[in-house]
């Protein structure tokens, strides 16, 4: 996701108080992390090192191109006042849980981010709605690569691989969206659709649209806010220790690299200004699981092997979060 438009404003730069505890805990987390960000660096390491640059923005009301419509790599791998009513559409997308796993009983909702026809609906991914602390535009298109692919066909493709994933260990698995709505939800139905769910863990995913040169993923945890709607008090801790999970896993399986221009090198990075974040009562992250307007991380991204291992790795850290 790009940081321009809804829910995505730049962070202020800030040293994290956080940050040596969340570097040893992903270190002490995850023993093979090293060797695979080794790997990573090795086949081509991030552009720009050190240049910490600013997500930059791209513009939200383009359309995806014609071409954009099918899937890169599918060849080698598989209420506050003011909330959002939900457009046409179906119940948030559920799935059967397995007989038996070891997240047997456990909810998970997946939140695919942003949404394939949104360009479509312009008026109603940009009316305000209320987030809390305050207000925000429904949604937006989301960013995409230079050639064209846009996020919300990625986030949706990682979306159905991390529930299969999920559903085999027998969590029962909620999607936000399935490709089954005319446009949305906006955010603060996004955050909703898990407070409903009373899930035992929520995930946003998305992807970045950062300067050509900013690499690597970053796994968003909500920071405490107790304003208007809003109030983070009781997930702030158990949304850490979910975020430190499925960085940690996310490197171990995938072999990329954090973020080499937001979360000092953690792949770990705390806000208090996402109405998804701040409008949640169970423990959630948001993912950015590269940057699509680099041509190296888009290439993994494009890759649907690659997806699969963005997947795994998400579930790894979900079922270790679960599990205790």
């Amino acid at each position: 996701m790009s940081y321009t438009g809804p829910d995505f404003e730049p962070p202020q730069p800030r040293r994290s108080p956080l940050r040596r505890p969340l570097t040893v805990a992903v270190a002490a987390l995850v023993p093979g992390a090293l060797l695979g960000w080794g790997v990573y660096a090795a086949v081509g390491g991030p552009d720009g090192e050190g240049g910490a640059g600013r997500a930059g923005a791209v513009p939200t009301s383009a359309a995806p191109t014609a071409s954009a419509s099918a899937a890169p790599g599918d060849d080698d791998g598989k209420k506050p006042a003011g909330s959002s009513p939900a457009p046409t559409s179906k119940k948030p997308s559920a799935s059967q849980p397995a007989a038996s796993g070891p997240l047997k009983g456990k909810v998970v909702v997946i939140d695919p981010g942003h949404n394939p026809a949104n360009f479509q609906h312009a008026s109603e991914i940009n009316r305000k709605v209320n987030v809390g602390t305050h207000w925000k535009e429904c949604d937006t298109t989301g960013t995409a690569t230079n050639a064209g692919w846009p996020e919300a066909k990625f986030t949706l493709d990682v979306a159905h691989r991390l529930r299969d994933l999920l559903e085999k260990q027998g969590a029962t698995v909620k999607l936000t969206q399935d490709g089954d709505r005319s446009y949305g939800p906006c955010v603060d139905e996004r955050a909703r659709i898990g407070n409903e769910a009373k899930a035992d863990a929520a995930i946003s995913i998305h992807a970045d649209g950062s300067g050509a040169g900013n690499r690597g993923f970053h796994v968003i945890m909500p920071g405490p806010v107790h304003e208007g709607a809003a109030d983070t008090r009781a997930i702030v801790a158990p949304s850490a220790e979910l975020g430190k999970r499925v960085a940690g896993n996310f490197v171990r399986v995938t072999g990329s690299a954090p973020s080499n221009y937001l979360g000092e090198g953690t792949g770990l990075v705390t806000r208090t200004d996402l109405g998804g974040l701040n409008l949640s009562t169970v423990p959630k992250v948001f993912i950015e699981c590269g940057n699509m307007r680099d041509g190296k991380d888009a290439a993994l991204l494009t890759s649907g092997s690659w997806r699969q291992k963005a997947a795994q790795g998400m579930s790894e850290g979900i079922v270790s979060f679960l599990r205790g």
